[in-house]
């Protein structure tokens, strides 16, 4: 093979990196719909809200977790119906297939009868999960 077109072929696999780096970057924490899904409290040992819950999904290696954690517990401290549940994948690897979690953090946002009403992968975009729990 000649230098060029390794030169060439690696140039174009750096392009095409990039661009879906970027792809998902701009997909990471918006609203996504909750298809068919139902969350049961009990793989969670936790009751739902009385309006809504805030299911977030991680896992003891996750770096943005923690931040995830307090901005969803910050938001369910303010509004009384809403409560906030994190289920530990790392010792729950079960409920990623069954929910179909690919990345942490993923949060759910359920209805009172467990219906999820959207998902978030990644850190969720704020004015996004409030857009969210206004249409719950």
């Amino acid at each position: 093979m000649s230098p060029l077109l390794a030169l060439a072929i690696a140039g174009v696999l750096l392009v095409v990196a990039v661009l879906v780096g970027v792809v998902l970057r701009v997909l990471d924490g918006r609203r996504r719909g909750g298809g068919h899904l139902r969350f049961d409290p009990a793989d969670a040992a936790a009751e739902l809200g009385a309006k809504a819950t805030l299911v977030q999904f991680s896992t003891e290696m996750c770096a943005r977790c923690p931040q995830v954690r307090r901005m969803l517990s910050t938001l369910a401290t303010q509004d009384d119906g809403l409560a906030h549940i994190e289920v530990d994948l790392t010792h729950r690897p079960d409920l990623s297939t069954r929910y179909r979690v690919l990345q942490t953090p993923t949060t759910f946002l359920v209805d009172g009868s467990g219906a999820v009403r959207a998902r978030f992968n990644g850190v969720p975009h704020r004015h996004a999960l409030t857009e969210a729990l206004a249409a719950v």
